[in-house]
């Protein structure tokens, strides 16, 4: 019976090693892809451009068909995330109250005046707008959200896009509270908000995350 219970221990102990390395050789492969999403521009625009295949608005016909997009392959894999454009207002959102803090809360299609979502901060209230382009963005929306600004007396503003901004959209932005978010920077604050997430999984299970000990 005694060497019944020691062989068990044994296995246990090796299981929990075994599962220690695992667990360790994991977060150095989520430490080391972070790492790299964070500093190469290719992979991160590559993430955006996914963005805007997942998010983009399907053209229609006259007959209100929705019409095949030109950079589409005929048989897109349904593995492929494909989503309503307006929830990319709410994707976007739920990144910035999860990046920035604060409350967000998006604004109807139909009412939104130029206005996708409310950012509410410490700091006081910001107004964004989101873009899911391929085509860089001009300064048009940048003054539609600063008129925004003016009469809901908030203190900034952003503009997002998962593409670029014209040299005209940055120079007009340039003397104004409102921040330019391009593709690259959107995937940045996206890894954040992921990031944030997983800090709060730690507070709510600590012993998944506790610090193995030394070898």
């Amino acid at each position: 019976m005694v060497y019944v219970e020691v062989a068990i221990a044994v296995l246990l102990l090796v299981a929990y090693i075994h599962f220690q390395r695992a667990k360790r050789r994991n977060r150095y492969e989520l430490d080391l892809i972070n790492r790299q999403l964070h500093s190469s521009e290719e992979v991160k625009w590559t993430l955006a451009m996914g963005l805007y295949l997942r998010f983009r608005l399907e053209e229609e016909n006259s007959s209100g068909e929705e019409e095949q997009d030109e950079e589409a392959a005929p048989h897109d894999t349904k593995q492929f995330i494909k989503e309503d454009p307006l929830i990319f207002e709410d994707f976007v959102a739920d990144i910035f109250e999860r990046a920035k803090g604060g409350e967000t809360d998006v604004l109807p299609s139909k009412q939104d005046f130029g206005v996708d979502f409310k950012h509410k901060t410490d700091d006081g209230l910001f107004l964004g707008q989101v873009k899911c382009w391929k085509e860089d963005v001009d300064f048009e929306p940048i003054a539609l959200i600063h008129s925004n600004m003016v009469k809901k007396q908030a203190v900034g503003g952003y503009v997002i896009t998962t593409s670029a901004f014209t040299e005209a959209a940055k120079e007009y932005a340039e003397p104004l509270d409102i921040e330019l978010i391009n593709g690259s920077k959107l995937v940045e604050l996206w890894m954040e908000a992921l990031q944030s997430n997983e800090e709060e999984i730690k507070k709510v299970l600590p012993d998944v995350y506790q610090t193995e000990p030394e070898q």
